[in-house]
């Protein structure tokens, strides 16, 4: 049975970090890509960072670049995503996203698998 868990949502201050993982079971981690992607409420899911099977980083979004990082570790088949100098902006519920393939992609509809989400909530 394929599952992609996310976990470490949470509320926290302007400036603060969070860590958020993804937990990967029932498929090859290793052969997959990994994709972060984030949904505010009334606004369009997006794709933010990926990281390939070779431990690229892919940046989509502009708005994170230098402040999110993503990291994978095959062999506890998860992946990470750092986050710091959060803003009320950044609020939303996270996803990840695994694609079988050995580059990433932006669009969420090119992910084999996806997890349920992770909420963030970054508020003074």
């Amino acid at each position: 049975q394929v599952q992609l868990v996310e976990s470490g949502g949470g509320s926290v201050q302007p400036g603060d970090s969070l860590r958020l993982s993804c937990s990967a079971s029932g498929f090859t981690f290793d052969n997959y890509a990994i994709g972060w992607f984030r949904q505010a409420p009334g606004k369009e899911r997006e794709g933010l960072l990926c990281i390939t099977t070779s431990n690229s980083e892919i940046v989509y979004d502009a708005s994170v670049k230098g402040r999110f990082t993503l990291s994978r570790d095959n062999a506890k088949n998860m992946a990470s995503l750092q986050m710091s100098s959060l803003k009320p902006d950044d609020t939303a519920k996270y996803y990840c996203a695994a694609r079988h393939s050995h580059v990433c992609n932006a669009n969420w509809d090119a992910y084999d698998f996806r997890g349920q989400g992770t909420q963030v909530t970054v508020s003074s």
